[in-house]
């Protein structure tokens, strides 16, 4: 299972003229499924990141929307347009053409092979997170954490031992919720990243546009 970061504040890769802005994406490529998990806030960036990356849009078959925020499902109106068939699980009962198959991702459920949904966890802004099941454990891909990072790791572990977590944790900073973990890896919107890193300088990963990371490998 392979993660990308399509979309993000910051760029890691910085050879091929990759564009940063405020959102979030980040591709899943397992051997059953392309999975798309969230669409940054502009859809021609989010293309041409895509193009760059020589990543194929027509090869997404699953499209997952954390919560209904602009910096996440911006880019799904021009994306939908080439992914026309997609699944799309979103917590909003809309979809923005009516040959994507809009699935219901209120209550948790396995998405493909080796990526479950946490379902609604309620929150300042209602959320779904993604959990990836790798060879050594479960990590946890979050949009904004609204829910909270303790609830939604709470709710994760009904899939296994969460040993990583990946994207926008918002102001989270009761690190001792994530000490246990063997991998960190904050996006987007986290706040305290640079505390973070100070605290767990053994375990944080930078993101950016351009990150891969193989969840065969990271540990």
């Amino acid at each position: 299972m392979k993660l990308t970061i399509i979309y993000d504040n910051e760029v890691y890769r910085k050879d091929i003229a990759l564009k940063s802005d405020w959102g979030f994406s980040c591709l899943i490529e397992t051997d059953k499924a392309t999975v798309l998990f969230d669409a940054g806030a502009k859809g021609d960036i989010l293309l041409s990141n895509m193009k760059k990356l020589d990543i194929d849009p027509t090869a997404i078959d699953k499209i997952v929307i954390s919560h209904e925020h602009w910096d996440h499902d911006g880019g799904l109106e021009l994306l939908s347009k080439i992914v026309d068939t997609a699944d799309l699980y979103r917590l909003a009962k809309k979809k923005p053409i009516e040959s994507l198959h809009l699935v219901s991702a209120e209550e948790p459920r396995e998405i493909t092979e080796g990526v479950y949904t946490t379902g609604r966890l309620k929150g300042s802004i209602d959320e779904q997170s993604l959990v990836l099941r790798g060879k050594k454990g479960c990590y946890v891909l979050v949009g904004c954490s609204h829910p909270g990072v303790e609830e939604i790791l709470n709710v994760a572990k009904q899939y296994g031992d969460i040993i990583g977590l990946v994207g926008g944790f918002h102001g989270f900073n009761n690190f001792s919720v994530v000490e246990d973990l063997d991998f960190i890896c904050p996006c987007h919107c986290t706040t305290h990243k640079k505390d973070l890193k100070k605290a767990f300088p053994d375990k944080i990963s930078d993101c950016g546009v351009g990150k891969i990371i193989d969840l065969n490998e990271v540990i």
